[in-house]
């Protein structure tokens, strides 16, 4: 077994202007996470870190990248799980909060809860003394210009997606066989205001445990919910299916049944690993024996040796 950590930056039609470093993103979140496994850092650690890094980086929804609800405001959703303990710490609608993927793993580990929202959230992170940032920090200017274009009479609800860079999220295997998964969002374009999303619900947005595995999903948060796909893919892995075909009989079931297109991350504790998805892109990087694998397209997979630049 060899340690791992996979990323993805969202199943989204990434914009050629912003692909370049969409991928750059991915790979600089994938060597982060791996420096922790390669030190015998933990794979909780080594998630919590790469989600840390996209949410830092203003080219993905999540963090200072996401996206705005329909009166222009930043809420955003995370979670956290713990493959070894099935321990689970998520946040949703939060404001005002850089990394809501650290806030995630505070409710893990300091609360006898798995869920904290909106106004509690943000209470909680208070008095963990996290520090609360200026609204206007998180709101770049592609986010409001996609928020003004969608207000527009007429505007394709299922068009003013595009563009948006998807959720983000993480999975990894440390040195001891411990899974776990991460994964932070903005949520939609122009979404009502206290709309939740697949990603803080356990099962849907992400799963960790050390009997099957980990995955972190991105896409229509609706549709990933109807399916719990996490849980779903975990369970294909259980009837004997590879992590690869796992992944992709789970988005297929998700597509045919309720007309969904997303993307996974997925390890085993064995550390096989996949990168798979059903809508045009999703930027993603793996790192695994010193070496960084890493794609946009379908199909598409460049590898070159961890210590090495793009």
């Amino acid at each position: 077994m060899f340690p791992v950590v996979v990323v993805h930056g969202g199943s989204d039609m990434v914009p050629k202007e912003r692909s370049e470093n969409s991928k750059l993103g991915v790979c600089s979140a994938a060597r982060a996470g791996y420096a922790i496994l390669r030190a015998g850092g933990s794979s909780m650690d080594a998630v919590v870190e790469a989600v840390s890094q996209l949410e830092n980086n203003p080219y993905f929804n999540a963090g200072c990248g996401s996206v705005l609800n329909i009166r222009g405001e930043v809420e955003m959703d995370a979670i956290v799980m713990d493959g070894k303990t099935l321990g689970s710490g998520a946040v949703s609608a939060v404001r005002n909060i850089a990394n809501p993927i650290q806030l995630a793993r505070l409710v893990m580990d300091k609360t006898s809860h798995v869920c904290l929202t909106a106004k509690g959230a943000n209470q909680f992170a208070r008095s963990m003394g996290v520090a609360e940032v200026p609204p206007e920090s998180l709101i770049t200017e592609y986010a409001r210009m996609r928020w003004t274009k969608n207000l527009a009479p007429g505007t394709d609800t299922g068009e003013s997606q595009m563009g948006k860079m998807g959720t983000v999220g993480a999975v990894a295997v440390d040195s001891e066989g411990n899974v776990a998964c991460a994964t932070s969002t903005g949520g939609l374009v122009n979404k009502m205001e206290g709309r939740v999303g697949d990603t803080s619900c356990i099962g849907s947005g992400g799963y960790a445990d050390n009997q099957v595995g980990a995955v972190s999903t991105t896409g229509h948060g609706e549709a990933i919910m109807k399916v719990t796909l996490a849980r779903l893919i975990l369970f294909h892995m259980e009837q004997g299916q590879s992590v690869e075909a796992a992944s992709d009989l789970g988005l297929a079931y998700m597509e045919s049944r309720v007309g969904g297109l997303g993307g996974v991350v997925t390890v085993d504790p064995q550390g096989h690993w996949a990168a798979r998805f059903s809508s045009s892109q999703m930027a993603w990087a793996a790192a695994q024996k010193d070496t960084l694998h890493y794609g946009l397209l379908t199909g598409e997979e460049f590898t070159q040796s961890i210590d090495d630049r793009l």
